[in-house]
């Protein structure tokens, strides 16, 4: 599969992950309930992690770490349309996307016959799919700084939100990365970290 249904992100330079801009932190905000909360809690401590909701104005699709920096260098690939935001959390990429692709990739990759170890040999991981009813634990508006964390962040941006409307990748087009990573990396299965 070669096309996806949304344009290539305007700006096609890969964003520097040195942290989330105030209209990036606006578009996370605006995923809760009670946006204004998770801006008093940014407020306190922009080094705070946040729990947010899944399903309205953003799905993320994690991927074990070795797997999704494969998909994210086809996503950034002269080919590829770049990515939404991007985090590292505990051993899972989570790719933002947009709402609906955590229903819809599983059944594509089923209908493409990759899920679960199918095709390339086995190459495709176990991708884990947050929706409506999921939430995700989202890194600092802020790196840490180096010298007070001696241990590299277990959560933090790889691609920061920037902008209050990020352009989010949908089902079709995380299929096609999923397909040409597994097909670059056939090494053999990835395993998924535990949940949590």
């Amino acid at each position: 599969m070669s096309s996806w249904s949304h344009p290539p992100r305007p700006v096609r330079h890969r964003p520097a992950a040195a942290g989330v801009t105030p209209a990036g932190a606006d578009w996370l905000a605006s995923a809760s309930r009670f946006p204004a909360s998770v801006h008093a809690l940014w407020a306190g401590s922009a080094q705070a992690t946040a729990v947010l909701p899944c399903g309205t104005v953003f799905d993320v699709i994690g991927a074990p770490t070795l797997f999704g920096r494969r998909m994210l260098d086809q996503l950034w690939s002269p080919a590829g349309p770049g990515s939404g935001p991007v985090a590292a959390h505990r051993g899972i990429l989570l790719l933002f996307a947009a709402p609906g692709t955590a229903q819809r990739l599983p059944a594509l990759l089923g209908w493409e016959e990759w899920g679960q170890g199918a095709g390339c040999d086995g190459a495709l991981p176990q991708l884990l799919s947050y929706g409506p009813g999921d939430a995700v634990t989202v890194p600092p508006l802020l790196p840490q700084p180096e010298e007070s964390e001696p241990a590299p962040a277990t959560t933090r941006w790889l691609v920061a939100p920037e902008t209050r409307h990020p352009w989010l990748p949908a089902a079709d087009t995380l299929l096609w990365a999923c397909v040409r990573a597994a097909r670059a990396g056939s090494a053999g299965p990835v395993p998924m970290p535990a949940r949590g």
